[in-house]
Parts: C-alpha cells; sequence; structure tokens
C-alpha cells in the first residue's frame, strides 16, 4: 500500500529528528513517496539576502525574489538533505522537485500572496515509473511558472502532499512534523472530521500553520486518499498515533 509522507521543514536543522524520522521510513512498508517542506531555511536564506519573510493564512507571501530564494533553498541543500538522511537509512532516495519532468502543474493563487501556487495536476505516471523501479521519490514543492518567464512557483508543502496522494490515490498520507496531534483547546485530539474543518478555522480553534496541515487533510480525503494523519514520528510506527481525520461516514471518537 502506497503513503505520502510530507515532512515539515522546521525539524530539517535537526539531524538527529531527521535520522529518526528517515529509520522509521526504512521500517515501513509498501512503497513511500516524501514531500518535503523547508520554511525555515527559506526564511534564513531570505533574511542573509535581506528580502522580507511575511506570511499570509500560514502561507509564505513570496515576490519573485523570494521565489528565487524558495527555488535555491527546497531544490538544493534542503532536498540533498533529506535525500542524504534517506540513503544512510537504507533507502534508495531519488531527489526532484514539482519542475522536473513537469511534475507539477500549478496555478497561481490571486490572494495578496504573490508568486505562489496552487496544485491543479500531478504527473502520477512520473512518479508510478519511479516507484515500480525501487526508488523513493523525494519531492520538492514548486511547481512551474505558467508565463515561463518567472522561477517557479512556491507552492507549500502540506497542500503539494495532498495533491500527490489524490493522484495516486494512496492509503495514507502522514503530514509529519514535530508535534504529536492536533490540539484543540487544552487537548490533543484523536480524530477530526473534514465537516468541522471550516469551522474550527474560523473560530480561531486552530491557527498559523495547521490550517494549512487540517486543509489539506480535508483536501486529500476528498481527491481520494485513503487516510490522512497529523502528528509527529510515532506515526511511523503506531497506526493509532497522530491525529486522523475523518470523512462524515466515519464516527468520530
Amino acid at each position: 500500500m502506497l503513503t505520502v509522507i510530507k515532512l515539515g521543514g522546521n525539524e530539517l536543522d535537526r539531524p538527529g529528528w531527521l535520522d529518526a524520522w528517515a529509520a522509521g521510513i526504512a521500517r515501513a512498508r509498501g512503497p513511500v513517496v516524501v514531500v518535503h517542506g523547508g520554511g525555515r531555511a527559506i526564511s534564513d536564506l531570505s533574511a542573509r539576502l535581506g528580502l522580507p519573510v511575511e506570511q499570509l493564512d500560514g502561507l509564505r507571501v513570496t515576490t519573485p525574489a523570494v521565489a528565487a530564494a524558495v527555488e535555491m533553498a527546497l531544490g538544493g541543500p534542503v532536498n540533498r538533505r533529506v535525500v542524504a538522511a534517506l540513503r544512510r537509512a537504507g533507502v534508495d532516495a531519488l531527489g526532484l522537485s514539482g519542475v522536473d519532468g513537469g511534475l507539477l502543474t500549478a496555478e497561481p493563487l490571486d490572494r495578496g500572496l504573490g508568486h505562489v501556487g496552487r496544485v491543479v495536476a500531478v504527473r502520477s505516471a512520473l512518479l508510478e515509473s519511479l516507484l515500480l523501479a525501487g526508488l523513493t521519490p523525494v519531492v520538492a514543492p514548486m511547481a512551474p511558472d505558467p508565463s515561463g518567464d518567472g522561477p517557479p512557483l512556491n507552492v507549500n508543502a502540506d497542500d503539494a502532499a495532498a495533491a500527490v496522494a489524490g493522484a495516486l490515490g494512496a492509503a495514507e498520507l502522514l503530514l509529519v512534523s514535530d508535534v504529536a496531534a492536533v490540539r484543540i483547546g487544552s487537548a490533543d485530539r484523536a480524530t477530526i472530521n473534514v465537516a468541522e474543518v471550516p469551522a474550527l478555522v474560523a473560530a480561531g480553534s486552530v491557527t498559523g500553520g495547521m490550517v494549512t496541515k487540517i486543509r489539506a487533510a480535508a483536501a486529500a480525503i476528498a481527491a481520494g486518499t485513503g487516510a490522512v494523519r497529523i502528528g509527529g514520528l510515532e506515526m511511523l510506527e503506531s497506526p493509532a498515533a497522530g491525529t486522523r481525520i475523518v470523512t462524515a461516514a466515519v464516527r468520530a471518537a
């Protein structure tokens, strides 16, 4: 059964955490596609270049100059770091971006975010051919600029992972970070029904990057992904770990 795993970018500077994650992937049963973030690396590079670091609704405001920094960070050292960790763990990983082979097609978002895109198509046959060859694709989330003149569109990694999982009909999508579960109020939630997502966001019960995660989880379910969980490394070992996003047909615990 195919699993798509999104790796949060804030954990990439923690070698022990990254190696533990890679070891978990090595023990996984069945094929895996990895999509990684890299927010901290992009922010650090932007700061060094004197570029603004801004977010709106959990998404990075991306000028053309910031988009170039996204391409440099995600498609370069960040992708290589993830691939290297997997290969050290014995996983035959191959790095690529959403631009390579036209893997991702995106349309610009018109929400004051600038050079940010929403995935509208995934060349799933390319990923399937790599999986059939025994490789583990590691995808940097960016997509070609539709105009052909500018740097790639910046695509949120959670959204990209959801699109990939839906296109491949993945059995499960895991949104992995250093947060054990989705916390509502003072308690971690074992399940969240997709019907709850708009109200949770509107009420401010989830904020920042978690808004993007639960929206992406709901989108993945709607696109045909079998199951989605949000949580930490424990999800790689335990099917009960993390917060499971469920449909209205499934009774929430």
